[in-house]
């Protein structure tokens, strides 16, 4: 059966990985996830981190053109 994460214990974990105290291997035994998924949320983080600081406005994107239609 699959299990669903928090996303609390995503970036736990996540964050655990890009710190490098511990391979993942020791991650997946400690938070019983498997390295392959610790990986994914590990890029994930590393990817999607400059959205964390963006402003406002660059979070809702670029606006519809009301000329344009």
């Amino acid at each position: 059966p699959r299990r669903n994460h928090s996303a609390k214990f995503k970036a736990t974990v996540a964050l655990a990985a890009i710190r490098g105290e511990k391979t993942l291997v020791e991650l997946s035994e400690q938070y019983k996830v498997h390295p392959n998924q610790i990986g994914q949320w590990r890029l994930e983080l590393l990817e999607r981190a400059a959205e964390v600081f963006a402003s406002p406005a660059e979070k809702r994107g670029p606006g519809v053109d009301i000329k344009s239609l």
